[in-house]
């Protein structure tokens, strides 16, 4: 039996109940313990309280002292790309000179370059980077990732991208449709091989699927094809859409039932009304759309509107070169006009939702896994008030401190 008690703590601040996906006012309501403890015993949280509440515990215990510290759950980040060789910064040059995104992807760059890339590594070499950056993740207090495949785009750097995502904590998603190869004429023929020679190994690796919906990568009709093929071989479903345009990402993830669509810059109010009628999850981007210099995604509206949101980091090579969930609940509150409330909880339980362990993470809560963030600051909401700043004190990940400052 491994325990630990995690005691003194400033501030204990956890997403309020037990339902998921919050929505509405269910998603600021956040409760806060000031002089808190949590107990952590097998993995799993066995008690929390004030610490004035706190009676002796028999047996052996860990403790760690949380004197000037605040405890949030553990950040789930549901959308990254993390399984890329080589890195984008000529093509952040270059964007920052006046380049299009569009324009850069068109000409060969952008996600065909990094194709290249990947191919390049050997599995060891594609390995060593995806724990690389899981390392990154871990530093900023991100306890649970989903990792993208997508940038093999052929049978051996798609399985091998999903067993490296897997192998180093992360929950794989396919991402067979993010872009038409090179040595493909166009998307059906893509799709041809992509289905027929990947899917049925990669189903045995990742849990779900996603699809990059959108001008200049596949269409509502393909995206239709790939993801009723993942479903049937016991995928769940995801999309890229909104992005750029409204394609019909959102009425056919509500068709198909996905678990969310990703990104929304360019959804519209009936796009955001449509979503809040459903189950589906919308994901926010906010800091692609920052490095892309591009709107952001109507997240008040859909908010105010009853739909569930989630927030993401979206790290990858060329468009969010980040790992940090903090930055992004800070812009959020600052260019999504979100509550640090809503942030934490789109960025915890809703975004565990989105990865199908929202009853088991996302909260801190006895019988959940004790994962928790130690923030070094007054107050947990300097979670999303320090901009960029070093907050992270300690990660704990299933009951056990796996960073430390």
């Amino acid at each position: 039996m491994t325990r630990l008690l995690v005691r003194n703590l400033t501030q204990l601040a956890t997403p309020s109940g037990a339902a998921a996906p919050l929505r509405g006012p269910a998603l600021r309501d956040v409760t806060v313990l000031e002089d808190a403890y949590v107990l952590c015993r097998d993995g799993k949280v066995e008690a929390l309280g004030r610490m004035s509440e706190l009676g002796p515990i028999a047996g052996d215990v860990e403790e760690l002292d949380g004197s000037g510290l605040c405890a949030v759950p553990g950040l789930v980040d549901c959308h990254t790309h993390p399984a890329f060789g080589g890195d984008r910064v000529e093509e952040f040059s270059l964007r920052a000179s006046g380049a299009s995104y569009e324009e850069l992807h068109a000409a060969g760059g952008g996600i065909l370059s990094t194709v290249r890339a990947t191919r390049a590594l050997d599995e060891d070499g594609l390995r060593a980077r995806v724990e690389w950056h899981a390392g990154w993740m871990l530093a900023h207090g991100t306890t649970t990732w989903e990792g993208k495949s997508g940038y093999g785009l052929d049978h051996d750097t798609e399985l091998a991208s999903l067993r490296a995502i897997r192998d180093a904590g992360g929950v794989p998603t396919w991402l067979g449709a993010h872009s038409v190869p090179p040595e493909f004429d166009d998307g059906d023929a893509y799709l041809d091989f992509a289905l027929a020679d990947v899917l049925p190994e990669a189903a045995q690796v990742a849990t779900a699927a996603d699809v990059f919906l959108e001008r200049g990568a596949f269409y509502a009709a393909q995206a239709r094809r790939y993801l009723e093929a993942c479903r049937d071989a016991g995928l769940a479903l995801r999309l890229h859409g909104d992005q750029f345009t409204e394609s019909g990402a959102i009425p056919l993830a509500l068709e198909l039932g996905a678990r969310s669509v990703d990104h929304l810059e360019a959804t519209s109010a009936d796009g955001a009304r449509a979503l809040a009628g459903s189950d589906v999850v919308g994901v926010l981007l906010p800091a692609s759309a920052l490095f892309l210099d591009r709107p952001m995604p109507p997240a008040r509206a859909l908010v105010d509107s009853g739909a569930a949101i989630a927030l993401a980091t979206d790290f990858n090579p060329g468009s969010s070169f980040t790992t940090s969930l903090p930055l992004v609940c800070s812009l959020a509150c600052t260019r999504l006009h979100l509550s640090p409330a809503e942030a934490l909880s789109a960025a915890t339980v809703n975004a565990a939702q989105v990865l199908g362990c929202a009853g088991d993470r996302g909260r801190i809560a006895p019988g959940l896994r004790a994962d928790l963030l130690l923030i070094d600051a007054p107050d947990w909401r300097y979670l999303a008030y320090h901009l960029a700043g070093d907050i992270v004190s300690a990660v704990i990940r299933s009951g056990t401190v796996a960073y430390r400052r």
